[in-house]
């Protein structure tokens, strides 16, 4: 070194700092890829998103080759910078040498290229990758070298580094993904996207038809009673059943019913009967996403949901739970949130005892309790712990009801008033 001029290793310093930047910047750049981004392109044959892909197959050998590389040019550019300090200002210039050298590695090889790197990753990830690709055939041997020695101080640690590179994501890792899309994915797109990862923590019971609001037939009516129901049904099936509603015999297509009546000597209740579908049974807790490839394997668009003791709980048709995806149909016969909803003057709400809770904090914001009851009228009895009186006022999660009218034991509707409204998204 003493035959080398003074500008010459300041010149060797300079370089050195450049390559550790380039380092520090493809360490920084390389981690800071979006890998979904990173395999669209390189399955779309994106030269440099392909070389980067394969070098991130392998994280730990690509860390390895970037660390060597960054500490060999480190150390050496300590020991000239010493050499320096020294030649210009004796023992002392070890100190000046050392903090001079340590404030421009932050400034100039760390900090500043780390920083373009986060910023632009793709940019300097693709360009470094060329040079990175050569470096690693080269250093191959110390690499592995290195890696082994690793590798073998994780296993001590219980450590795998076949883990390292799992990149799956979960349904709430996703949930975010879909979040923060923003203006890539439109709106709409993102609701229903959130509504499919949804359909694992919804059961059937959620969109079910109660039990009591099931289009229905006893068998065993006068005939007359049977196709009264039957002509004004605005229902494209209704359960037959004899005397209890726990005794279903099946399905009737009320387009069958029809094609019946428009033949002599067939309308009878023996014909309607053999007219009928065998009824699909649902178990109760059956998630939705589960009940949907149900639906589609088994070829049926409705079942009756059933408890442990047999006893029916309610219905639910296939359009339900599409609709839990992409929102209500025009084509809907069933009452929707908005006809449960009647906004006031006075900035209130009256809404439906029978009003699904899901829906009301889907549509306004809410966050009313869905661990429990599933309507409006479930979740004030249980609160109260008593059937109560009109015209009472109560405060639930925040927001002040009023009670407006109960009859046959059941809230039928109540007043939220406007002071804890919050805006709707």
């Amino acid at each position: 070194m003493d035959d080398i001029s003074t500008g010459v290793l300041f010149s060797l310093l300079i370089l050195l700092l450049v390559i550790s930047g380039y380092f520090s910047g493809s360490e920084t750049g390389m981690m800071s890829l979006n890998r979904y981004k990173l395999r669209h392109l390189a399955n779309q044959g994106h030269r440099g998103a392909k070389r980067v892909e394969k070098l991130l197959s392998r994280p730990d050998r690509l860390i390895g080759l970037i660390l060597i590389g960054n500490n060999l040019v480190n150390i050496l550019a300590s020991a000239i910078a010493t050499i320096i300090g020294m030649r210009l200002y004796g023992d002392f210039g070890v100190a000046i040498a050392t903090g001079a050298l340590t404030l421009v590695v932050l400034v100039f090889a760390e900090v500043t290229p780390k920083t373009l790197a986060a910023i632009y990753p793709e940019r300097v990830s693709y360009a470094s990758s060329i040079i990175l690709n050569i470096l690693m055939k080269l250093l191959y041997p110390l690499v592995w070298f290195v890696n082994g020695i690793t590798n073998s101080f994780m296993l001590l640690m219980g450590l795998k580094v076949d883990n390292m590179n799992d990149s799956k994501l979960s349904s709430e890792e996703l949930r975010t993904v879909v979040d923060e899309a923003g203006g890539l994915i439109p709106r709409r797109h993102q609701d229903m996207l959130l509504s499919i990862l949804d359909l694992e923590n919804v059961t059937v019971e959620d969109l079910m038809i109660p039990r009591s609001d099931i289009a229905a037939i006893n068998i065993n009516d006068d005939w007359k009673s049977i196709t009264r129901q039957l002509i004004h049904s605005s229902h494209g099936r209704i359960v037959l059943y004899r005397d209890t509603i726990d005794e279903v015999v099946g399905m009737l297509r009320v387009r069958e019913a029809y094609r019946l009546m428009m033949e002599k000597n067939e309308f009878s209740k023996a014909n309607l009967l053999r007219a009928a579908d065998e009824v699909y049974f649902i178990p109760e807790g059956t998630p939705l996403n589960i009940q949907l490839l149900k639906f589609q394997r088994n070829k049926e668009r409705i079942g009756l949901i059933v408890d442990e003791y047999g006893d029916i709980q309610g219905l639910i048709t296939l359009e339900d739970i599409l609709e839990e995806i992409v929102g209500e149909f025009t084509t809907s016969i069933s009452p929707t949130l908005a006809d449960e909803i009647t906004p006031q003057a006075d900035g209130s709400l009256l809404i439906e005892g029978s009003a699904n809770i899901r829906d009301l904090n889907k549509s306004l914001n809410w966050d009313l309790p869905t661990d429990g009851p599933r309507t409006l009228n479930g979740l004030i009895l249980e609160h109260l712990e008593d059937i109560p009186d009109s015209q009472i006022s109560i405060k639930l999660s925040g927001r002040q009801m009023k009670i407006m009218e109960v009859s046959e034991n059941m809230i039928k509707l109540v007043k939220v008033l406007p002071t804890q409204l919050k805006k709707t998204g």
